[in-house]
């Protein structure tokens, strides 16, 4: 994807100034997809549309999602820091993030009660237009999936479609929102049950409402990091 440049993928997108000389631990064991991706100079990155977006998951190509290199970079330093941090980022998610104890277990039927999930952002996007926004629906119930095809069963699908329509009916064009399920393989966080939300352009009012005010986890992360280099 894009131009490979002459210096190893560790050092790609890092000033000249601050290029480790070794590989950095939190990316000593990256997958040949990732290493890519890193190899790869931003600028020659290509930022998805809504349409594309769209398409990916109308297609269901969701390992067609990547992040920005740069931002792939510190995603990767992120999850490094959790896992050290907190044991796993599964234990991040569920003790800071959800602030939900095990065992998980849920009051009602899918949606049914607002105690049973938790819609938060996305906390490292993918490489999409800044105007589309990608929040993360946590369940303490399980999305009932097909034992054969691993795909959720047509009463799941019909769950989550009544769900997004409920919160999003008035608030967002129907043309304007997506959701989609990662498949197991691709999920980050396999503990807890979620599904995916993209939304274009939506009303800032609406999302803080639906977040409960929640703020992107990338943003403190960010903020550490000009602290730390401060």
């Amino acid at each position: 994807m894009g131009s490979q440049i002459p210096v190893p993928y560790w050092q790609v997108n890092v000033p000249h100034s601050e290029r480790p000389r070794e590989c950095p631990s939190f990316l000593l064991d990256v997958s040949d997809k990732d290493r890519g991706i890193l190899s790869t100079l931003d600028s020659d990155y290509h930022v998805l549309g809504w349409d594309e977006v769209r398409q990916i998951v109308g297609d269901n190509r969701l390992d067609q999602f990547q992040r920005v290199p740069s931002e792939l970079r510190r995603y990767k330093a992120y999850t490094f820091n959790l896992a050290q941090t907190y044991g796993s980022i599964a234990n991040f998610i569920l003790n800071q993030r959800l602030q939900w104890s095990m065992p998980i277990q849920a009051r009602g039927r899918p949606f049914e009660f607002e105690e049973d999930f938790k819609i938060i952002f996305n906390d490292w996007p993918y490489g999409i237009d800044p105007r589309i926004l990608h929040l993360v629906v946590w369940t303490k119930f399980d999305l009932e999936e097909d034992p054969v095809t691993g795909d959720l069963t047509d009463q799941a699908r019909k769950e989550i479609n009544d769900f997004v329509t409920r919160i999003s009916k008035s608030h967002v064009p129907d043309d304007h929102i997506i959701w989609f399920k990662n498949w197991r393989d691709l999920k980050s966080v396999n503990a807890v049950e979620h599904f995916h939300i993209m939304m274009f352009n939506p009303d800032p009012d609406f999302v803080r409402a639906v977040t409960n005010g929640d703020i992107q986890q990338c943003q403190f992360f960010e903020s550490q990091s000009r602290k730390s280099v401060g």
